[in-house]
Parts: C-alpha cells; structure tokens; sequence
C-alpha cells in the first residue's frame, strides 16, 4: 500500500513538491483552501481583465526548464514563453530614465552610456554574479539546509567575502552613477531584504537579471500554475479545492496522523505544508510547534505590498510591460519598510502593463495595469493612506509618461495586508516570506521538517532556499527528495545543471 501525503496549499512550492511526491510513488493530495490553485498566483479576473495577483516577473528561466525537465516534460509543452525586449525600464528623479534591453551587451553599453568608463568595472561585477549563479545553483540551493555544513563548500569557502560584504556596498564599489548603483541593487529586493542587509553573494541576481532575461508566459504566471497542475494530475496528484485545514492531529508516537476538515478527520501518513509557517504550526498544539511567536516576532520579513489592480478603457503608448519608479528617496521607502515601519511618504512603486505583451488580459482597445507599492509588514489597513498613495503614484505615472491615466479607469481593485493575512493567514501580512539577511539564508531558515513531529514537512518561501517563485521550486524539489530518500524512494532526477538558456 502506498503513504498517502497531503500537502497543504497549491501555491508553487506545494504543486513542485506534489510532482516530485506523486513520480516517486506516494499518494498525494493536495487541499486548497481557495476555489483555484496557485496560492499568491491566483489570478483575477473581472470585466474582461485578467491579472496576475501576486508574482508577475518570470526570471531564472533555467529553474522552471529543470523543472519540467525532470519529468520528461518542457515548459513548451504546456505555455509559450516570450524574452521581453526591452526587458523593463527604471525612472529616477528629474526627468532621468533607463531603458534595460534584452541581453547583457546591451545593457553594458546603456550603462556605459550613462556612465563612460564604468563597462571593464561592470563586465568585472557581472562575472562575479555569474559565478555566483553557477555557484548558488550548482552546489547550495538544492541542499536540505538542515546544518551548517549543508552550506560549507570548497566555493563557499573561498567566497566568504561575498557573505560578509552586501549588495550595495559591491554596486557602490562598481560604478560611480547612483541611479546604474539602483539599477544593480533592485533585483536583490526580490529576496525581501534592504540591499545593505543582503550578502553580495547574491548579486547572482544580477545575473538572472541582465544575463537569463526577463520573459513572460503567455497569459500570465497563472499558465505555469495551469502547468504544474496538468502535470501534477498527470502524475496523479488529487486536488480538494474550498476546503480548509482546521487542525493537524498527533497520535501518541510523535507523529501526525491525519488533519481535521469541516470536524471530519482525514488520516494521512505524512503532511507537507506550503501554507504560512507559523500559521500551519498554530493547527497544531502548543507542545507540537518548533517554533515560538517569540521567534517570529524576532525575524525580519520581507515587505508586504499595497496592490491596485487598474482596468484602462483604452491603450496607452508609450508604456512597457515592466516599468519601476526609483523617482523619490529610495533610502527612505525602505525605512518606511524596514526601519520604523510606517506608511511610506513618497514611494518608489512597480507599473506592470501585461497587455502590452498579451492582448489576451484585456479587452479588444483596452489595457490591464498593476500598480505595486512594497510597505512593512504588519502595518493596519488604513484607506486614507491607500487612497493617498494611489492618487500620488497615479499622478507621478501621468506627469513622467505623459498620460492621462485617471481620466480613463474604469475597474479598481485594491490588495494589500490585511488581504495577505485573510487569504493566505500569513504572518504580518507579508508578501514574500522572510528577508535574505545573513542570519537568515540556510540551515538559518526554519527547518524544513518539523523537529517535534517525524512525520510533518514545510515548502516555500518562509523555509529553504528562500523567496520567490523560481525558489518555490527548488524548495518543492527539496523537500520532496528529502522525503523520498527516508522512505527508500528515488526522485526522478533530471539534472541540476544550467538549461540552454544558460
């Protein structure tokens, strides 16, 4: 007979870990608390305009090719995949602006431009970030991450000076201009942290940024949720949609033995949970949690995000798919986030106009846009503060690309913390898990098995390696190894190596 898993959640990391579960010969069942699967990566749909409601950037296209890979499968065969040309576009103060292409000469020339004599410097910067890449992927973010010594490798080692300095001391060290120094800075923001608190070793970023590209699936980030879903059944995955985990249930042996639905128990022989951490432990009694609300009221988080989901009844030009606003102190918006946390006064914000690309978001002469703004997690909902940033963003959006943005709206849907709490019961509100300090990458995380119950296992954002969509599959893969390999099961093990696109 076969071990029945139920993995909590559908979010990426819970569908990798399903795949991988269900190839190895377990029995699995995956229980979604919403109507869909995709958990951050739902999608909304209304008046004929689709968006993507959480990830909208599909960076590391290697991670998602090795992937489907180790199924014998592509990412072909289920969403087509566009390189975007130019990739995204950066507005600073005073009218400044750069455009970043696609491809990483290019983008040394753009810089050179903006900066003469900063392209040797830059080339230099760019194959430590490569390096680093190979590094990250090769040899650390595919282990458990359950001891210090899952992180000491012969790299490593002779890279120690990558882990003691950061992200922004190493751009301020490669180019002079402090706008190309944002430029270098803003892909470490995908991993939660202030660039002053991030490892340069994670300038590898830098690297999926510049050098893998910056592409979009056909139909949004919910086509590879589509994917993994189409591949999950395949494999014959069970999916429970509308049903919420009320309890997870110990028997006397220290392990669990089944969770609680609707007052009715479902046994199971092991759980994994891609929900929130603490909140997937708070279904179980206190003697059963590893962790403390001490510990976590201890870690630093990762932002969470005020959302505006805009419908436009019209096309505008001149607009990209991918557009980020640094146009105000930067500095200061992220001690809004990170120091004393609070409202942001002038944010810096992330434009996404899908239908630029995909014309199949919006309706036929109208344009679908998302408006992000990160903020602390843990702040209180409060309108007032909501309606002033939309009104102030919408007016910077309109005086820098020289639009009436305002005048043309005719769908608004609003996001932010108190949504992140209500729909996923995640921890402060955040968005993207915990932040990628020094103190938090690694064995460092929490863990990805349950220290108190042998049988109960944690995926995603909030445990190994980390933050981000390309991270949550790599966490599934991990986990779902990790179980196998203790019941005497293989993974079907493509290859860990860098795709073509590499």
């Amino acid at each position: 007979m076969r071990n029945k898993i139920i993995v909590i959640g559908s979010g990426f990391s819970s569908l990798s870990a399903a795949c991988y579960l269900a190839k190895s010969g377990f029995s699995v069942t995956v229980l979604e608390r919403h109507s869909v699967a995709g958990g951050r990566a739902r999608t909304l749909k209304k008046n004929g305009f689709q968006f993507d409601m959480g990830p909208t950037w599909y960076w590391m296209p290697d991670i998602f090719h090795n992937f489907f890979n180790d199924f014998g499968k592509s990412t072909t065969d289920y969403f087509e995949l566009h390189r975007l040309d130019p990739a995204y576009e950066v507005f600073f103060p005073k009218k400044r602006h750069i455009v970043i292409d696609s491809g990483l000469g290019k983008i040394i020339d753009s810089f050179e431009r903006y900066e003469p004599g900063c392209q040797l410097s830059l080339e230099k910067y760019m194959k430590s970030a490569k390096k680093n890449y190979q590094i990250a992927m090769n040899k650390i973010v595919y282990r458990h991450s359950l001891s210090p010594w899952d992180l000491m490798t012969v790299d490593t080692i002779l890279n120690l000076k990558h882990f003691i300095q950061n992200v922004k001391k190493l751009a301020h060290k490669t180019v002079k201009n402090p706008d190309l120094r944002l430029v270098l800075q803003f892909p470490s923001l995908f991993l939660g942290a202030k660039p002053s608190k991030t490892p340069s070793f994670f300038n590898f970023m830098n690297h999926a940024d510049f050098d893998l590209g910056t592409w979009y699936p056909k139909g949004g980030m919910v086509s590879v949720v589509q994917a993994m879903v189409k591949l999950a059944e395949s494999l014959g995955v069970q999916f429970k949609f509308n049903t919420t985990v009320q309890k997870i249930v110990p028997n006397n042996n220290e392990a669990v033995s089944g969770v609680l639905i609707n007052d009715e128990f479902h046994q199971t022989d092991i759980i994994v949970s891609g929900a929130d951490y603490q909140h997937t432990e708070s279904l179980l009694e206190k003697r059963y949690r590893t962790y403390s609300s001490k510990y976590w009221d201890k870690r630093v988080f990762a932002p969470s995000a005020l959302l505006f989901y805009l419908g436009f009844d019209t096309r505008f030009k001149g607009v990209m798919h991918h557009s980020l606003f640094f146009d105000v102190d930067f500095d200061a918006h992220l001690n809004s986030i990170y120091g004393k946390p609070k409202w942001p006064s002038k944010p810096m914000f992330y434009a996404n106009f899908p239908s630029v690309t995909d014309s199949k978001v919006a309706p036929r002469g109208k344009e679908s846009c998302v408006l992000l703004v990160p903020i602390a997690s843990g702040l209180k909902s409060d309108k007032r503060q909501q309606t002033r940033i939309f009104n102030q963003i919408i007016n910077r959006m309109e005086k820098r690309l020289n639009l009436s943005l305002k005048d043309h709206i005719v769908l608004k849907e609003i996001y932010s913390v108190d949504d992140f709490k209500s729909d996923y019961s995640s921890t402060k509100g955040n968005a993207y898990g915990l932040a990628t300090t020094l103190n938090q990458i690694g064995f460092m995380r929490p863990k990805l098995k349950s220290k108190k119950l042998k049988n109960l296992y944690f995926t995603g954002q909030l445990t190994v390696p980390g933050p981000g969509v390309p991270p949550a599959l790599i966490s599934g893969k991990i986990v779902g190894e990790y179980i196998a390999s203790k019941h005497g099961r293989q993974l079907p093990m493509g290859n860990q190596k860098m795709s073509p696109l590499e």
